[in-house]
């Protein structure tokens, strides 16, 4: 069964570009990686940590704790992440925002409305 993709479309003087919703997720986790103080992403979108964990409509879509929001005129991501124990929550999740929102925007085009960042866990080293 054949998926269909979400795509950001930005219209052109000679046509159009259309950006894959799995291209601006890669590029948003590829950013946060580089954040120090991330261990990792959660798998899932919401609600509890079981659904963090065991959500497989994401996981199927290769989409790994990144959920994007196209609808408007500009994105709206949210990142689903854990954090190294010992580093300071607000300050790893505002320097994953910026990074967040200068990878996409400079590497996309699209102006990034907001990045929020949703702790969901703790890695003990």
């Amino acid at each position: 069964m054949a998926e269909s993709k979400e795509y950001m479309t930005l219209p052109e003087e000679n046509g159009s570009i259309n950006i894959a919703e799995e291209v601006i997720a890669a590029i948003a986790v590829g950013a946060v990686r580089e954040v120090a103080g991330v261990a990792g992403m959660m798998t899932g979108m919401g609600g509890s940590v079981t659904d963090l964990v065991t959500n497989k409509k994401n996981a199927q879509k290769g989409v790994r704790g990144v959920k994007i929001d196209m609808t408007g005129s500009a994105l709206v991501l949210d990142l689903y992440l854990t954090v190294e124990y010992g580093q300071p929550i607000p300050e790893v999740a505002e320097n994953a925002q910026k990074a967040v929102s200068a990878a996409v925007e400079a590497m996309t085009g699209c102006p990034v409305e907001a990045v929020n960042i949703h702790v969901g866990g703790v890695k003990l080293a």
